[in-house]
């Protein structure tokens, strides 16, 4: 409980140092998921993100007992291990020795990348060598562990640190503070959070999308007692699991003095709604703006949350076509928590409502907004404009050219589609007084078919997404987008690898140059 409090108390500390946005209001940056493979590396102590032992199939063995928080509490004669680093590029991780630090009594052993230098009881030093493929996969084992006193609270921290107050710049000695404070990563404890090369490129928005880092997709908490707690062995996890602590989100934001747009669960109930609005009241900057969105893509059926609006929509009556009942919900159901909000913050001078919508039906829109008559209640309206181009077409295709002659042509999910999209949901929202936002958007090539990224036509996905041309077609996108009325473009999403599913990244990884970053240029220019 003492760790605990220490962590609550410091949550305020290293935020004196506000950065100036590099970027106008306009542009935003969505959050990754807490995940051990996340290449935008949030946190100094890489161990926050790691999977959680019980998931792991590959190190954990045996009949292993857990205590509340997922630490390992008896092994019963098996081990407990796990991936605290997957297919990260080298290049995204501080060069230098990590160090691993722990309570309790027992032995680790290292995997993969991760090679001890040296051992002693609660401390250890590894150093992290890249793969044949230059990435990085570190998981560490509990082979031993009493179980009077077992291993727990394992931290590991990248190299260096920084100066108080400066959160944004890594120093590797004292000497480098001029006399300040120097708080190493590997002794500061939960003084520092953030890795600061993170810290560096979230300040260049002015706006933080926390729906991935809060972990609400397919997540069924409902109550508060259920939220991600900060003492949880790991925030990482499977999806419907993970999930950062919203006393982080709210330190993030506050760190780098952006606005901070919150994605409530779509189970959640009215105490867990109001407890996070009093949370966020109480401790979020007063110059800061709060986002408030009920769940993510209500209507999009591959998640469990658009069940759960049709369901709830059937079971109140609210229309006959079940996507209708389901999006008559959302909107009634966002009218409550926006009451809710409402009521704890006292006015609405800092709160921004927010409801999303389908942006490739825009006949779903007027649905949600007079749902309840919700749209008196909504300051933003959110689509999600993305270009892309169909499945067959991505198949058929043999070059990056034939990829960029789909997304600058007149197919049907291109650039001008989008655009069109666009211009009609404007139209749409006009009679309403909503304004129009985008609560995502950007490239969206990605072919459903593939389980590997030689598979084509995955290999020229890739390449399309760090072509020059894309730059362009970003700019064409996020310029339509302003000039058709658009007030807020949050980008999908922050700095990670390519995968077989998707390149959703606007980096690569988190210190990626941005000489190869086509798609952060063309953000750069807003």
């Amino acid at each position: 409980m003492l760790k605990l409090n220490h962590l609550l108390a410091s949550l305020c500390l290293l935020s004196l140092s506000l950065p100036a946005a590099a970027m106008t209001p306009y542009v935003g940056i969505n959050t990754n998921e807490a995940v051990h493979f996340d290449a935008s590396l949030p946190f100094a102590d890489v161990f926050r993100t790691a999977e959680p032992f019980r998931e792991n199939k590959e190190f954990t063995k045996g009949n292993i007992s857990y205590d509340a928080n997922g630490w390992v509490s008896n092994l019963n004669g098996g081990q407990a291990g796990t991936w605290f680093l997957r297919w990260i590029p080298a290049a995204a991780l501080p060069q230098g020795n990590y160090t691993v630090s722990y309570e309790g009594s027992g032995k680790i052993g290292y995997r993969e990348s991760a090679t001890p230098v040296s051992q002693a009881p609660g401390r250890d030093i590894i150093s992290l060598k890249p793969n044949a493929d230059g990435e990085i996969s570190a998981g560490l084992v509990i082979e031993q562990s009493d179980p009077k006193n077992p291993i727990r609270d394992i931290r590991v921290t990248m190299p260096g640190g920084i100066c108080e107050n400066n959160p944004y710049q890594r120093v590797n000695a004292g000497g480098q503070c001029g006399g300040g404070q120097y708080l190493a990563f590997a002794d500061a404890g939960s003084k520092v959070l953030f890795n600061p090369d993170y810290l560096n490129f979230m300040k260049q928005f002015r706006t933080l999308r926390f729906m991935n880092m809060s972990g609400i997709t397919r997540n069924e908490l409902q109550s508060w007692a259920q939220r991600p707690h900060l003492q949880e062995a790991t925030w990482g996890g499977r999806e419907g699991v993970r999930g950062v602590p919203l006393e982080v989100m709210v330190q993030l934001a506050n760190t780098l003095n952006a606005n901070a747009w919150f994605n409530l669960p779509h189970r959640a109930d009215n105490e867990f709604v109001r407890q996070y609005a009093q949370y966020v009241s109480s401790n979020l900057r007063p110059n800061l703006k709060a986002y408030v969105e009920y769940t993510n893509e209500a209507w999009n059926s591959v998640f469990s949350q658009a069940q759960y609006m049709i369901k709830m929509g059937q079971q109140a009556r609210l229309d006959s076509v079940p996507l209708n009942a389901g999006l008559k919900y959302y909107g009634q159901r966002s009218k409550e928590i926006f009451a809710i909000w409402e009521q704890v913050f006292g006015n609405r001078q800092r709160l921004v409502r927010v409801l999303g919508g389908w942006a490739g039906n825009p006949a779903t829109t007027p649905v949600i907004l007079k749902a309840a008559e919700v749209y008196k209640s909504t300051d933003l309206f959110a689509i999600a404009p993305y270009f892309y181009a169909d499945q067959n077409s991505l198949m058929r295709a043999s070059s990056v050219d034939d990829i960029f002659s789909l997304v600058n042509g007149n197919q049907a999910y291109s650039i001008k589609q989008t655009l069109r999209l666009i211009d009609q949901h404007m139209m749409l929202l006009e009679p309403y007084g909503v304004s129009l936002g985008a609560y995502e958007g950007g490239q969206h090539l990605v072919h459903y078919g593939t389980k590997s990224k030689k598979e084509h036509p995955n290999p020229i996905l890739i390449e399309a997404n760090r072509d020059p041309r894309m730059e362009a077609a970003y700019i064409e996108l996020l310029d339509g987008f302003r000039k058709a009325g658009g007030k807020l473009f949050m980008a999908f999403s922050s700095p990670r690898a390519n995968a077989f599913y998707g390149c959703w990244g606007i980096k690569e990884y988190i210190t990626q140059p941005s000489t190869e970053t086509p798609k952060f240029r063309a953000l750069t220019r807003f």
